[in-house]
């Protein structure tokens, strides 16, 4: 695994894409000897299902047969959207830095999460008292503050964990998520819109009237990946993929959270295939077109709870289920070791 520190700096979006023309690729030699490994283990092969993958996953991008995830942490960052002027939220604005407050007194879900798997937890405000520009009226953000919040979420691999799991605190970002899901993956405001943190109907309305008002606003600028998070993203959207970069860069298996999580990670696969092979979805959520969105990816959802908090809570426990991959993948005897029979 390649230390964090190491990871290059960047000043725009250049810069990103051309980090991601050489992503550093899964090693195959830790892969293959993992799978020699769960073949001789005392089960049959490929009983334990997705767990074996798990493990083989994080043994790759680790680059050890028997890769370890003692060091979790858990990323959430949080950003404030001028696009919630448009009512488009249950909640007001002003909950995004109540909630971080909220974290920091351990009263959250993910506080709960975290502490159950021993893993730290690091909350990161960007920014709140600058909301972004209403992407309605224009761009959310320029380029120099979306790469701002790119580095941001960068330097969350600093120094670098066993495992990372990303979430996102943002006052209606999951419009910001499904405008930019519309954008790189088409379709409108009825197919992205979902309630989010709970809107009645006429909240919902003034959702999918936003979307369609930020594509038609933005038209065809938004078929670049970059130029699509910047004018309808935000900055906790801008740091998850800077996260997610950072971690490809540095080896860093990824644990994404749910719709926005994941909508902010989406531009990274227009940009480069197999872009987000070093990452899993931690579980789908209920928001509407989280599930859509997996698919398109090509991706499975480690767990469906009908779960839709967000603040990497599906991420924080999918990582349990991570763990106990390689709890036997690592602790379970060979039949050798064992003095069982092996298939004959």
């Amino acid at each position: 695994m390649t230390d964090a520190g190491s990871l290059p700096t960047i000043g725009s979006f250049d810069d990103v894409r051309r980090l991601c023309r050489a992503l550093p690729v899964a090693s195959s030699r830790a892969v293959e000897a993992a799978a020699k490994r769960q073949n001789a283990l005392t089960k049959p092969p490929g009983s334990l299902g997705r767990l074996e993958e798990l493990a083989l996953w994080l043994a790759g991008w680790q680059d050890r047969a028997i890769p370890s995830v003692t060091r979790i942490r858990i990323v959430v960052f949080a950003g404030n959207h001028g696009i919630a002027a448009k009512g488009v939220s249950a909640f007001p604005a002003t909950v995004t830095a109540e909630m971080v407050q909220n974290y920091a007194r351990g009263g959250a879900a993910i506080n709960q999460l975290a502490r159950l798997l021993e893993a730290e937890l690091r909350v990161v405000p960007l920014s709140l008292e600058r909301p972004t520009a209403d992407f309605t009226e224009a761009p959310a953000l320029s380029e120099a503050e979306c790469v701002e919040a790119i580095r941001a979420g960068m330097d969350a691999l600093e120094p670098a964990p066993d495992l990372l799991c990303l979430g996102e605190m943002g006052i209606a970002n999951t419009t910001s998520g499904a405008a930019l899901a519309a954008a790189l993956l088409g379709g409108d405001g009825a197919a992205w819109a979902g309630r989010g943190s709970g809107v009645d109907e006429a909240g919902l309305a003034r959702k999918r009237a936003a979307i369609d008002g930020g594509l038609a606003r933005h038209g065809a600028s938004t078929r670049d990946p970059l130029e699509a998070l910047r004018r309808l993203g935000g900055r906790e959207l801008a740091a998850i993929l800077g996260a997610v970069l950072g971690a490809r860069l540095g080896r860093v298996p990824v644990l994404l959270d749910g719709f926005t999580c994941t909508a902010a990670a989406l531009p990274l696969a227009k940009l480069a295939p197999n872009a987000l092979a070093h990452c899993r979805i931690g579980h789908c959520s209920a928001e509407a077109g989280h599930r859509r969105l997996i698919e398109a990816l090509g991706m499975a959802p480690l767990v469906d709870l009908e779960m839709r908090l967000g603040e990497a809570s599906g991420a924080a426990l999918a990582a349990l289920i991570v763990r106990a991959a390689l709890a036997c993948h690592s602790g379970m005897a060979t039949f050798e070791e064992a003095g069982v029979s092996g298939k004959v």
